[in-house]
Formats: structure tokens, C-alpha cells, sequence
């Protein structure tokens, strides 16, 4: 695939890679994840206030350097090789997103707070009987005179335990699965009646199941319109895949990296591994595995602006592709490092781990195999 990235992307992916190569170590990660908050704040704000990186996806008239959907990946991809815990998936892709789509009063009032650092969004989606249907909703809003009453349960709410803002879906009208009278809302995180439980997860994030007891919200927290949020809800999921996909290319291809650096390093019969064909064979086909996957996923990137259909499909054929290769990768990976790969003190595991976790991440690769296939036979 020809593709050549501008000199503003390159200074954004130069600054950003020197940055996080100088404060966020492998050493520096694991501090983060065991502190009691399981991050450090003043990454955070350095990215908002010292590099401009959460403005990097936005126009120059909200703030910001003018990008978009190829700028959110560049971040993506750069945060996958440290194995970031940053929330910007949460709020620049996706709360960011929605907003941009929406555009009103709430955008001109947050997108200026998410750029500066003071706002962090998560987005409260995933129902447990739900799956990857993201119509399937038992969470509800109703109307309650001029604003709603919201009640439900969401889970695996990633980054929920720092959040001001929470992005919730929820249903106003229709049956459980409709399609018709899916909502969006922005809330305040803080709001009575909001219930927390927060936990780690396996990849070193954090997460809440949050449960919302007749929580009253105003009308203005409705982005879009009401009952018809599904098409937004889609698009900023989608746009929230292939940023993903972006971050597994970063996970893979330090896999990649540390496999080879490892088969140089470990000796057999007197020599470096390395120099068993076999071995060579592998790290060649892990490395082609790394390649195609950031070449769909570039390719998906740029078909985020297309109508619904093609949207879906090219994103669909960038996880499915981006699933399969984080699984070979890493089970090579943690194969070719034998039983040390496992281990807590090794990096090579815990990048593993982050891969596997993204595999499933908004759809496994049968979810979206299934849906290319549903939509290239409708076409």
C-alpha cells in the first residue's frame, strides 16, 4: 500500500515517540498500574499541555492541530508500543468524536476542556447480555419533565474511575434490540444516584461496572436526537476499531522486536537461536503479519468518512485482519520465549496480554467477519 504520512503527522509521531520513550519506560508502567489511582496524572497533562497531543485530532478552530482519524491512530499506534494506559481511546476517539459529530453548545464547551486536559470521558456502552449489539439495551431513559431519569447497569466501563464525563447509551423508546429509540447522553460523572465498582483488568487498565439508580440528568446531556443515536453510536465505534487497530500495530511490533532481540540474545548448542532457520522463518512471518495489519488499518483510517456501508466494511476487514495477527504474533512471541514469556518481571507478557485483550475488543474477528460478510452480500 503507498501511502506517505504529511510532515505534521511525522512531527506528531517524533515528538510524541521521544516523549513517551523518555517517561514511560516499562519500569515507569508498572509503578503506574500498582499505584492506588493506576496511572500518573502528570502524563496526562503533560500530553494536554507541554505536546498538544489531545488537540491533535481536532480543527485549529476548537484548538487543535487540525487533524483527525489518521492523527488518532498515529497517537494510537505510538501509546501501543509502551503499552499506555492513557484514556485518550475514551476521550479523544470516542467522547472527542461524538462531540465533533454533534457539534452545539456541549462541544464548544468540553472539546476546549478534553484538549487542555481538565476533561476525561468514558463511554458506558456494553450491557452483559448485550455482546457486540450495541442496540441491545436494557439501560433506559425516561423522560422526566424537561430532562430524563436513567436507570441500568453497563459494564467493563475502561477508564470510568477517572472520568468527569461519563458517555452513556441508553434506550428512550422501541424493544430491547430495536434499532429505533437507541439515545445517546454526556453526563456528569459525579451526578447522585451514579454507583461505581472499580477494578484492574488483566492489561493493566482500569475499569468500573457502574450502575445508574434514578439518576437525573438534564435534556441538554442528548446528543443527537432522541431515539435516533444508533447511526452515531456506530460510526464513533467504529472510528473507536480501527483506533485499536492502530494500538495492536504498536503492541505487535514491539512483540516483534523483543522476540527477535530475545532469539539473538538466548544460545542453543553454542549459538544464538537465531541462527536456526526455523526460528528465522518465524520472526520473518511475524514481521509480514505486523505489516499487513497496519496496512489494512491505514486503509481503514481512511475510510472512516465514507457512508455507513463501506465505513463498516473496511473497518470490519481491518479488526478481523488485526485479530488474526495479534493472535500469531502473540502466541509466537510467548512460544519463542518459552515459560519466561509469562512471567510478571518480562515485558514480552504483559505486551501479550494487551494484544489478547484486543482481539475481542468492539467485536472478535468471527463477530466481524460475520458482519463484512452480511454486508457484502447485501451490496
Amino acid at each position: 500500500m503507498d501511502f506517505t504520512y504529511t510532515e505534521t503527522q511525522d512531527m506528531i509521531r517524533d515528538t510524541l515517540s521521544r516523549f513517551l520513550a523518555d517517561t514511560y519506560d516499562f519500569e515507569a508502567r508498572q509503578k503506574f498500574i500498582a499505584s492506588d489511582t493506576g496511572r500518573d496524572p502528570g502524563i496526562w497533562r503533560a500530553l494536554a499541555q507541554e505536546l498538544g497531543m489531545l488537540g491533535a485530532a481536532f480543527s485549529e478552530d476548537q484548538g487543535g492541530l487540525g487533524g483527525g482519524a489518521l492523527e488518532n491512530a498515529i497517537v494510537m499506534e505510538e501509546l501501543g508500543q509502551v503499552l499506555g494506559i492513557e484514556p485518550y481511546l475514551q476521550t479523544v476517539v470516542i467522547g472527542g468524536g461524538a462531540l465533533k459529530a454533534v457539534g452545539g453548545a456541549q462541544a464548544d464547551a468540553l472539546i476546549p476542556e478534553i484538549i487542555a486536559g481538565n476533561a476525561i470521558i468514558a463511554f458506558a456502552y456494553a450491557e452483559p447480555q448485550g455482546r457486540y449489539n450495541l442496540a441491545n439495551l436494557r439501560t433506559t431513559a425516561k423522560r422526566d419533565g424537561a430532562g430524563y431519569v436513567l436507570n441500568g447497569h453497563k459494564g467493563v466501563v475502561l477508564a470510568a474511575p477517572w472520568a468527569t464525563h461519563l458517555l452513556v447509551t441508553a434506550r428512550t423508546g422501541g424493544g430491547q434490540s430495536d434499532r429505533d429509540g437507541v439515545s445517546l447522553f454526556l453526563i456528569d460523572a459525579g451526578l447522585p444516584g451514579i454507583v461505581r465498582r472499580d477494578y484492574p483488568t488483566v492489561d493493566g487498565n482500569r475499569a468500573s461496572e457502574i450502575y445508574f439508580e434514578n439518576v437525573a440528568i438534564p435534556a441538554d446531556a442528548l446528543l443527537g436526537g432522541e431515539g435516533a443515536g444508533l447511526p452515531l453510536i456506530e460510526q464513533i465505534v467504529d472510528a473507536a476499531t480501527i483506533a485499536v487497530c492502530a494500538e495492536a500495530t504498536g503492541v505487535m511490533q514491539k512483540l516483534h522486536q523483543g522476540t527477535l532481540e530475545y532469539t539473538q540474545q538466548r544460545k542453543q548448542f553454542g549459538v544464538p537461536i537465531a541462527k536456526f532457520q526455523v526460528l528465522q522463518h518465524r520472526m520473518v512471518d511475524m514481521f509480514m503479519e505486523v505489516e499487513q495489519a497496519r496496512s489494512m488499518t491505514i486503509m481503514g483510517t481512511l475510510k472512516l468518512g465514507l457512508p455507513a456501508s463501506e465505513r463498516m466494511a473496511a473497518v470490519s476487514a481491518a479488526k478481523a485482519k488485526v485479530g488474526r495477527a495479534a493472535n500469531f504474533v502473540g502466541q509466537n512471541a510467548i512460544q519463542t520465549h518459552g515459560g519466561i514469556g509469562i512471567t510478571q518481571e518480562l515485558a514480552i507478557g504483559h505486551y501479550f496480554k494487551r494484544a489478547t485483550m484486543i482481539e475481542s475488543q468492539f467485536g472478535s474477528v468471527d463477530h466481524h467477519m460475520d458482519r463484512y460478510e452480511h454486508i457484502a452480500l447485501a451490496d
